[in-house]
């Protein structure tokens, strides 16, 4: 399982970088289109390779991805997290009951009594 794992990284990884050869070329990324820019007089610019740009775009979109999930996935957490300390409480409160209902007895009798 490991070596198809290797695999399937060298196949990736070898698919990213004929991406990259293949897009080297220089593109302009700007902020806001000419005719929006011509009304702030401002409009920041930065020449990438179109590789960079491709890749970069696939890891916002990544990211994105995992903290629309992460915050969907919220309540499903809260809930999880409500039921373990109702599971704990009610752990310890039988945990009481058990001894309060073999206090006084003698060792071997409650072991036994807990068993059946």
């Amino acid at each position: 399982m490991r070596y198809i794992r290797y695999a399937c990284i060298a196949v990736f990884a070898i698919a990213l970088v004929a991406v990259a050869l293949a897009n080297r070329g220089i593109v302009t990324l700007k902020v806001l289109p000419d005719e929006v820019a011509g009304y702030f007089a401002v409009n920041p610019s930065i020449q990438l390779p179109l590789f960079l740009v491709i890749f970069l775009g696939i890891i916002v979109g990544l990211l994105v991805g995992f903290v629309w999930e992460w915050m969907r996935e919220h309540a499903v957490r809260a809930e999880a997290s409500r039921k373990g300390r109702e599971v704990r409480k009610l752990e310890r409160e039988v945990k009481r009951l058990k001894g309060e209902k073999h206090e006084g007895k003698d060792e071997v009798l409650a072991l036994l009594d807990e068993a059946g």
